[in-house]
């Protein structure tokens, strides 16, 4: 699929929201959010091209797992692997669309399939799949950089206000 936009006609700047200040968050701070909600966004290489599934996930010890559906193209990507990591992006968020406060993070690192049994039965007690289809397998994603940041209103000039 080959369609390009055609280039936007010029006109003002854009303008942010009166009132809002964007912080960014510390690693610690972004991956406790993380573990605050339930749903995500993985992100691997499919034909040298990014691929982005959502999925639900869990925090371990610092560590993102996401169970995968048997056959599907990240479960196909691991086990081409074999046991190699493969590098990911993980994304989760929770933006008020009406108020537009909120927070998103960005978790970098290394997938790698589970492959102990007692943690891949852990994991499909604490991991119910949100569609149907088998989800035998697990993915642990061992973030090297967590990024983040809070949309908050706050004052332009003095960066107070309540955060959510």
């Amino acid at each position: 699929m080959k369609n390009h936009p055609v280039a936007a006609t010029a006109g003002p700047p854009a303008a942010g929201i009166p009132g809002r200040q964007m912080d960014e968050l510390g690693a610690d701070e972004a991956l406790h959010l993380l573990g605050t909600v339930e749903l995500g966004r993985i992100v691997f290489t499919r034909h040298a091209l990014p691929a982005v599934r959502p999925v639900n996930h869990v925090l371990d010890a610092g560590d993102i797992i996401v169970r995968v559906q048997d056959g599907s193209t990240l479960a196909a990507l691991l086990s081409a692997e074999e046991g190699t990591a493969v590098v990911v992006a993980y994304e989760a968020d929770d933006i008020d669309p009406g108020d537009h406060l909120g927070w998103s993070v960005v978790a970098t690192g290394y997938a790698t399939a589970v492959t102990e049994p007692g943690e891949i039965e852990r994991y499909a007690h604490l991991l119910q799949p949100w569609a149907a289809g088998t989800a035998s397998g697990a993915v642990r994603i061992s973030p090297d950089l967590v990024t983040g940041f809070r949309l908050r209103e706050g004052s332009a000039s003095f960066g107070s206000g309540r955060a959510r």
